[in-house]
């Protein structure tokens, strides 16, 4: 017994009635029927399609909105009196590793705050420091600055100490020698070269040191440009000069002076020194770190400085502050993995005390507000091409179904 059929819309047959008999005329179907099947189809096939630009543009919010709108990382760490001046970050075990004021301990911290013990050298003097830390991965060395306050029984004592990075073990200790005319020294921090060549700074005769790759040291510069500025006597480290230091590859120190906020370029081979000249002082600067953008950024107990040059350090812009918690006193900074900027709140003011207690301390990172504002600008100017592309696209395939219903009418 014969059926009645027409097209559905999606493509199958079902059964329906009509007032064409198709067991007599089984050819005979409307124009009018064909052209509105085919509408549907076409229809139905332009709403499927329009589902992967749809689908394109919000898996493209999705990655960039968790980029541009991600917390800021912090990591709290505990540590029985560390007290840490300094610290460095290991690209290849991907930590930190922090020295204190009142140890002689070195120890890593993860980016989960999770903190692993490293060394703890007994050969150094007792109540000995470690201060500025460098990673020199090339050797597969940590170099430490070591530094004992004098007291009225115990004598000042500065060197710097070079440990295998794997085994720990000491490679050398070196002391670092007093100049003709200044009998204390005060090492301070370090920074290494692609030789090995490491260069420790002197804050209280603003002195730089040279060791090579085996320890032997020598005065790299005592240059007269470090005198040049004047010294506030009435702020509190007004006798803190040369502090942090970077090496660039080209040749050359980027070196910070505490008591005067200046910045300066130094040649790494005869020790010629001379002002980098800045739109405005580094207050209290102490930590010292280079992006691998070449911005540098410099660390403050009050603030962080990100500061960038396009001739090679002759003169520098800094682009913008961001304020530190001061009560915490930051001491240090470092560029960690993706280029993130972190800073170190070891409470060192805290610890130089001697008679405080303290378990927790906290490495947080530090953007770029300026820098943030005009990464958010791309981001929001993505998105508007990215919806005007969908909106464009949609009005095409608009057109093209009510053209198609046409030749079909």
């Amino acid at each position: 017994m014969g059926s009645n059929f027409q097209f559905s819309s999606i493509g199958f047959f079902s059964k329906a009635p009509s007032k064409y008999n198709t067991e007599s005329n089984p050819t005979l179907i409307s124009n009018q029927t064909l052209s509105g099947n085919i509408s549907q189809i076409l229809q139905h096939r332009n709403n499927r399609i329009m589902f992967n630009p749809i689908l394109v543009f919000l898996v493209f919010i999705v990655l960039v909105c968790p980029t541009s709108c991600r917390k800021h990382h912090v990591i709290n760490f505990r540590w029985h009196n560390l007290y840490p001046e300094s610290f460095i970050w290991d690209p290849q075990s991907e930590h930190f590793v922090l020295g204190s004021l009142r140890q002689r301990t070195l120890l890593s911290v993860s980016d989960a705050g999770v903190t692993s013990y490293l060394l703890s050298d007994t050969s150094l003097p007792p109540n000995s420091s470690f201060l500025g830390l460098a990673l020199d991965r090339r050797h597969h060395r940590i170099l430490a600055v070591v530094h004992r306050f004098s007291t009225p029984t115990t004598p000042a004592f500065n060197a710097l100490a070079s440990y295998h990075l794997s085994t720990f073990h000491q490679l050398f200790l070196t002391p670092l020698p007093p100049t003709p005319l200044h009998s204390t020294v005060v090492a301070n921090d370090v920074a290494v070269d692609f030789s090995g060549n490491a260069y420790v700074t002197d804050s209280a005769n603003d002195v730089i040191y040279k060791l090579n790759i085996e320890g032997q040291a020598s005065i790299l510069s005592k240059s007269q440009a470090f005198k040049f500025h004047p010294v506030d006597r009435n702020v509190p480290y007004h006798n803190c000069g040369l502090n942090g230091v970077v090496h660039n590859s080209k040749g050359y120190l980027l070196v910070i002076q505490s008591n005067t906020g200046k910045l300066f370029k130094v040649n790494d081979d005869d020790g010629t020194a001379r002002e980098v000249i800045l739109n405005r002082d580094l207050t209290a600067a102490d930590g010292i770190a280079v992006r691998s953008d070449g911005v540098v950024v410099v660390v403050s107990q009050y603030k962080l400085y990100f500061i960038k040059s396009d001739d090679n350090w002759s003169e520098g812009v800094v682009f913008d502050e961001t304020a530190l918690e001061e009560e915490r006193q930051a001491s240090a900074v470092v560029v960690g993995a993706n280029d993130r900027v972190y800073a170190l709140y070891g409470h060192v003011d805290e610890g130089v005390m001697g008679n405080t207690e303290r378990e927790e301390f906290s490495i947080v990172e530090v953007e770029s507000e300026n820098e943030s504002k005009g990464e958010n600008v791309w981001i929001f100017v993505l998105i508007g091409l990215g919806l005007v592309y969908f909106l464009f696209w949609r009005f095409q395939m608009r057109q093209l179904v009510q053209n198609m219903n046409k030749k079909t009418a």
